[in-house]
């Protein structure tokens, strides 16, 4: 809705604001807005003058005229044009030597077709008031040469450009915008709908409606010897032009006026053109209509038709029919005002396609108190313009339509806001918006006429108090007003004062948690995790969970992995990737090669998330289920079976270097002992200890992988939980990474603590060292002798740390030297060196009994 600010101010004492200040104000109340214009400000130096004498210059491919033009001046102008719609004694608009026009463009003096041009004859395109004109604008004999032609035309405006939701109809005119923009400045506001009606006598034209729930007010009025040479007064044109619409002619320019100006659209007929009573129903099977656009529309059963006894002749709220539309003929015209179904015409324009600006005020809700009083204004309008006579009387059908109330308690705006108005205030907002207020549950119902209390919709029941659980009397009954069909429920009252009162007022109050909510395990260990990874370099990403099966190629997986059975989409994203993943690494990797490729080969991302891994034995699809009752236990069970497994898993992927080269020195490659550590990070965080031992599992290298495992708490059994380790080439080079990347795959939902996290103990005696290095064979895996020596040195040992692998002559043919350090504490005393020894001595025992381990230099 564009809305001028000099129309506003005919029906708002504004203050001495700005534009902006005033749409500051509006947005406020709850009405957005989308842009200021501003108009006319950059015009200058355009006065009115009177062709003295036209000379037509021949010789050109066109019509060009030299003029002399008085403006005021000792001296006439002479001034080249090429319109030819004036004449000798024409009153016209002259741009002088020095001017600007709207756009910045200047006018100077300038010889042109062998003459001097000293100025320039304006158009209303050239004035900024149409977007296209057919010749110069004529001014009134009358006006005063020399005068300023910003200032006699009123060219110069500001618009407000506001977007109008689907609540609020009524901000679709200008009667609506100043309505909000008095109250929010607190001035009176003039209703240019309160005027006063002529007395009925008598039909205007037989009309009745054949459908209520299509039509509820039907108003005809008539005005008879119409001149159709009439033309568009200057300052509705313009109005209409800033207001958005074009001008066509003074019958249809009049009906778009008043529809602008009250919010109540109109259609004027061609007398002539109608034949019989004009009757309001819905379409007939095989009906059809030429619309105004010269669209042959077949018309649908729920479609809203206003007809006569040669069939339909509109469509309802959107757009008339060609035959009855106004001519250049049409002397004696009908106007048509109705208040239509919201709902009907919101249907009725999707479903031709067919979006007009009367279809988008009656499906936000139009006044059903306006037909009268708008209907008026344009007979006014047609009769001062165009030289018409309007016919005494008026048909008005309507049906019966009962007033919303709504009781509410004085405080619910108070409950609904979190803050205390006071009941003077809600009732003071509510009768500002219109609202009649009375007190108790049982309020006195609004008058069935008048243009500020009639309201329509459903009623609403005072046993509402009783579901509110209020004091009797503490009820105030309400009735909105009929230019504000949204106002049905009692939220919607407690909006009305909340905006008004401001929304800047709210409080910010954080909700007070309940008594045992918050983060569950899970989710602490969910978010402890990812902490962890990124304080160790890591950087999280997140990548779509579907998959295809080039993905299960490219990770070698064999044709009878688990990974293999998956979840089908019924509509995917992409055919490519029509499955639900069962594996992180996929979007992993892709993520890892699209950093790489473009230039940032040093990475180190991780993922936390969902995979699905469907049952061996799970149907093959959820069952469809009815939307007409509650799912049976039967039902809500084959879904549940059909069901993928959700594990939530934490993956890995790092490729360059781990640590950085600098002016420090060299760097470190990334390896799968990274993918490992990592492995071990996110363990210590679910504060369990995490068993590393070599495997083969796709898609790792089947030298470079680690199977890691917990302790399970009941069975004492080792449960495998994921994977780390260095890719295998072949996938590299399928995901275009570079060599030796690694990866690790955990399933975070095994490491969940099966209760709260205890917190170690810190003991304040000191800590006892012991190094021991150890001679095993090569093939001898690192992690058993390490587990050796844990479960050898017994609840004294506090940590253990390989800090030496030599692999040299000393250390024997086809064999490794393991160096490790032994920190041991206890918690209640200081150790001795004898309990030192003796723990170290049977861990190393029990690494010589499982793995052959001896003694370096014994």
């Amino acid at each position: 809705m564009k809305v001028p600010l000099s129309w506003l101010r005919e029906y708002v004492d504004l203050p001495a604001v700005t534009a902006h200040e005033v749409a500051e104000r509006l947005t406020a109340a709850g009405l957005k807005l989308e842009a200021i214009s501003s108009h006319g400000h950059e015009i200058k130096n355009v006065v009115v003058g009177r062709v003295l004498e036209i000379e037509e210059l021949t010789g050109f491919k066109k019509p060009i005229r030299h003029c002399r033009v008085e403006v005021g001046e000792a001296t006439p102008r002479e001034i080249i044009c090429g319109a030819v719609n004036f004449t000798e004694g024409a009153v016209v608009p002259v741009a002088l030597p020095g001017a600007v026009l709207p756009g910045g463009f200047e006018i100077g003096s300038r010889k042109t077709y062998g003459r001097l041009s000293d100025g320039m004859i304006c158009s209303e395109a050239e004035l900024g008031v149409a977007d296209s004109s057919p010749g110069i604008l004529l001014l009134p004999q009358d006006t005063r040469i020399g005068t300023d032609v910003v200032e006699l035309l009123g060219l110069r405006d500001e618009v407000l450009e506001l977007e109008i939701t689907p609540d609020k109809g009524f901000a679709l005119s200008i009667r609506g915008v100043a309505r909000e923009a008095a109250i929010a400045f607190g001035v009176p506001f003039r209703d240019p709908a309160a005027i006063e009606l002529p007395a009925a006598t008598g039909e205007s034209w037989p009309a009745s409606i054949g459908d209520p729930t299509a039509c509820d007010r039907f108003v005809l009025r008539s005005v008879t010897g119409f001149d159709p040479a009439a033309e568009t007064p200057l300052w509705m044109r313009v109005r209409l032009a800033r207001a958005g619409m074009r001008s066509v002619s003074l019958a249809v320019d009049v009906t778009n006026y008043v529809m602008l100006e009250l919010g109540q659209p109109l259609h004027a007929f061609d007398r002539s053109r109608l034949s019989g009573a004009i009757v309001v129903r819905r379409a007939r099977p095989g009906e059809s209509l030429e619309t105004l656009d010269h669209v042959t529309r077949t018309l649908h059963e729920d479609d809203i038709l206003i007809t006569d006894a040669s069939g339909p002749i509109s469509m309802a709220g959107t757009m008339g029919g060609l035959h009855t539309e106004i001519s250049a003929e049409s002397a004696d015209i009908v106007i048509e005002a109705a208040h239509f179904s919201a709902t009907g015409i919101a249907r009725e324009s999707r479903r031709h396609n067919l979006v007009s600006e009367a279809s988008k005020r009656f499906e936000r809700g139009v006044d059903r108190e306006l037909p009268l009083a708008a209907s008026w204004r344009a007979v006014q309008l047609l009769t001062e313009l165009g030289g018409a006579v309007a016919e005494p009387g008026v048909t008005h059908a309507q049906a019966e339509v009962a007033p919303v109330t709504i009781t509410i308690p004085a405080d619910h705006p108070d409950r609904v806001a979190g803050m205390a108005y006071g009941r003077e205030t809600v009732i003071r907002r509510l009768e500002q918006v219109g609202c009649t207020v009375t007190e108790g549950a049982a309020g006195a119902p609004a008058p069935a006429g008048g243009h500020g209390v009639a309201a329509t919709g459903v009623v609403s029941t005072a046993d509402l108090a009783g579901k509110l659980a209020v004091r009797g009397d503490d009820l105030i009954t309400v009735v909105p007003p009929s230019w504000r069909p949204d106002l049905t429920d009692p939220n919607d009252l407690a909006e009305e004062v909340i905006r008004l009162e401001g929304y800047d007022r709210l409080p910010s109050v954080l909700p007070h948690a309940p008594a045992g909510a918050g983060l569950t395990e899970n989710q602490r260990l969910r978010r402890r995790a990812g902490r962890a990874l990124a304080l160790s370099g890591y950087a999280e990403v997140l990548s779509y969970p579907f998959v295809g099966a080039r993905d299960l190629d490219d990770l070698l997986l064999p044709e009878d992995d688990p990974r293999r059975r998956v979840t089908r989409l019924v509509n995917p994203l992409s055919e490519d990737e029509p499955y639900l993943r069962t594996t992180l690494l996929p979007g992993l990797l892709k993520t890892l090669a699209r950093n790489v490729g473009r230039g940032s080969a040093d990475a180190a991302l991780f993922e936390i998330g969902l995979v699905y891994r469907p049952e061996p034995d799970a149907p093959g699809a959820a069952p469809v289920l009815a939307v007409d009752r509650r799912p049976t236990p039967e039902e809500l069970a084959a879904i549940e079976r059909a069901l993928p497994r959700q594990p939530v898993r934490v993956a890995a992927v790092l490729a360059g270097e781990f640590e950085r080269s600098g002016w420090w020195g060299r760097g470190r490659q990334a390896s799968w002992a990274d993918a490992i550590e990592a492995a071990r990070t996110i363990a210590r965080e679910a504060g369990v200890e995490l068993g590393v031992r070599a495997d083969r599992h796709e898609p790792w290298h089947p030298g470079r992988c680690a199977a890691l495992s917990v302790t399970d708490p009941e069975t004492g059994e080792q449960v495998i939980v994921g994977h780390a380790g260095e890719l295998h080439p072949r996938v590299a080079e399928a995901y275009g990474l570079p060599p030796r990347t690694a990866a690790v795959e955990l399933e975070l939902s095994l490491l969940a603590p099966s209760g709260p996290v205890q917190a170690p103990a810190v003991s304040s005696y000191p800590v006892a060292t012991q190094d021991v290095a150890l001679i095993v064979p090569v093939a001898t895996p690192v992690a058993d002798v390490e587990v050796a020596l844990r479960e050898g040195a017994g609840e004294l040992l506090e940590s253990i740390r390989l800090f030496d692998v030599y692999t040299g002559a000393q250390a024997g043919e086809g064999n490794k030297s393991l160096a490790y350090t032994l920190r041991f504490r206890a918690p209640d005393r200081t150790l001795t060196v004898e309990e030192t020894t003796a723990a170290r001595a049977a861990a190393v025992a029990l690494a010589g009994e499982r793995t052959g381990a001896q003694l370096r230099g014994a």
